[in-house]
């Protein structure tokens, strides 16, 4: 963690992840509290990596490269967005790309590629 979290944050960040299904690709549903959506809002590095700390907490199977890159893009792009939106979707599937990537796909690059794969059936 780059800097200590300030004593306004109230731990944790994350209330709950569930793993799912959207057209036969596993998905993890990562539920952040008000305080993490709130702490999102906020260039704090410190507090998106503890909110991160939590989902494996919760979700340990999730410590993939790609899968951290969407839930902080989540935090840094999509709370703006979709400010009511209770919960981040991350999927171990999605590639692995650069920030400026996962930003411009709205932090789920890859989305054709799932979808076509998933409409074609387990392999």
């Amino acid at each position: 963690m780059s800097s200590p979290l300030s004593p306004l944050y109230v731990l944790p960040f994350v209330d709950h992840t569930k793993w799912t299904r959207w057209r036969s690709l596993i998905s993890l549903q990562a539920y952040s509290n008000l305080f993490g959506r709130t702490s999102a809002m906020q260039p704090d590095v410190a507090a998106g990596d503890e909110a991160w700390g939590d989902v494996l907490t919760l979700s340990p199977d999730a410590d993939t490269a790609d899968m951290h890159a969407q839930f902080i893009c989540h935090g840094q792009f999509a709370e703006f967005v979709q400010p009511s939106n209770t919960s981040s979707n991350l999927e171990p599937w999605r590639p692995v790309v650069d920030d400026s990537e996962i930003f411009a796909a709205g932090c789920h690059p890859g989305i054709s590629e799932g979808i076509q794969q998933a409409d074609e059936g387990p392999r």
